[in-house]
């Protein structure tokens, strides 16, 4: 087959990825609200239904704890359940059935139980969404031990983390950022799939080879300070890396990719060698997954650090309506005012900008 780059969405990524997972195990089934006939609200799931029928990609009633319970008997049953939650404030609905049952039967179980399931989440603002379309939902699934969490940020990484959570034996919240949707890039999807069935050949464990993966990716290169996040702050991280680097600031991003698994390592690594982080996500600051990197960094790399680690969070409010979005979400300004705040000579550190950058009360 051939193996010419060709423009790539990301949308257009996940739907080859569902379409290679069924093509490649007839106990991997697709299912929610509007997947088959419409082909989902973001068109995630065209044509999988004319192409395999509809008892393997099929519409549900409006009811996310309904599919969310159906998914985890059909999992106990030996099937693998793909299903989407429409839009991330959709899926609250099924919180219980995720958090009581999903995150924990293998542990209830003493292990003699796994659901494979994939739990698929546009999430995330930058769309224009009213209520209930857009929120930025992962803390809260970062809360439940049993439960993993990805998040792509790239054409090719969509591909790649999905076939990955399709094939794990544990429960994934398979998060995708909405604004991403339509970023594209040239790539070659036979090499893409080449390369899944290479890796996936290397380690015969599932749960270990799965795990392999969930390695943070280093995006841009720097020395003077370090950018963390994920998902959808993933690009705005690495424009305000472009706009840093003309004011002769060196800064690395970093997308750590999965929120659990959590790679330590590149994240310490990156911080040590430049002294300075700041981490960026869309949530709210407080008890969030940007207070846990704060945290986690403070402490492991506390002999490195030349200034406090920085947060730029959204704000402690509801999410806000479509007209206030893009005063909420954290964006290349304010990234930059962070990275100014990083205590760059010898002044006595105010504190001030840490509560004014991470968006608290």
């Amino acid at each position: 087959m051939s193996k010419e780059k060709s423009t790539l969405t990301l949308a257009a990524a996940l739907n080859a990825a569902l379409a290679d997972e069924m093509s490649a195990n007839d106990m991997v089934v697709v299912f929610g609200e509007d997947v088959a006939t419409l082909g989902g609200v973001f068109r995630i799931t065209e044509g999988l239904s004319q192409q395999f029928g509809d008892d393997r990609c099929f519409d549900t009633p409006l009811a996310e704890s309904g599919i969310a319970g159906t998914a985890i008997g059909m999992a106990i049953g030996g099937v693998r359940p793909v299903i989407e939650m429409q839009f991330d404030a959709f899926a609250y609905p099924a919180f219980q059935q995720m958090i009581s049952h999903m995150a924990k039967m293998r542990n209830r179980t003493k292990g003699a139980v796994s659901l494979p399931i994939t739990v698929r989440i546009p999430y995330g603002g930058g769309i224009g969404g009213v209520e209930h379309h857009s929120d930025s939902s992962e803390t809260f699934y970062a809360h439940a031990a049993g439960l993993k969490i990805y998040t792509p940020a790239s054409v090719e990484d969509a591909y790649l983390m999905l076939r990955y959570a399709i094939r794990l034996d544990d429960p994934v919240i398979f998060m995708e950022p909405k604004k991403l949707y339509w970023t594209k890039a040239d790539v070659s999807l036979e090499q893409l799939r080449e390369e899944f069935t290479t890796r996936w050949a290397q380690v015969e464990d599932r749960r270990e080879h799965g795990e392999a993966y969930a390695r943070a990716a280093v995006v841009r290169q720097g020395e003077d300070a370090t950018l963390v996040s994920y998902g959808p702050s993933v690009v705005t991280c690495l424009s305000a890396a472009e706009a840093a680097a003309a004011e002769d600031i060196s800064v690395e991003v970093i997308d750590l990719r999965t929120i659990n698994p959590l790679d330590e390592q590149t994240i310490i690594a990156s911080v040590t060698k430049t002294g300075r982080a700041v981490v960026v996500a869309e949530p709210q600051g407080f008890a969030s997954v940007a207070s846990e990197l704060v945290a986690r960094i403070q402490q492991r790399c506390f002999h490195s650090l030349a200034a406090p680690v920085l947060r730029v969070t959204g704000f402690d409010i509801p999410y806000p309506p479509p007209m206030l979005e893009k005063y909420y979400l954290p964006n290349v300004d304010r990234i930059l005012d962070a990275i100014d705040d990083l205590q760059w000579d010898d002044t006595p550190v105010d504190y001030r900008p840490i509560v004014t950058a991470g968006g608290n009360r």
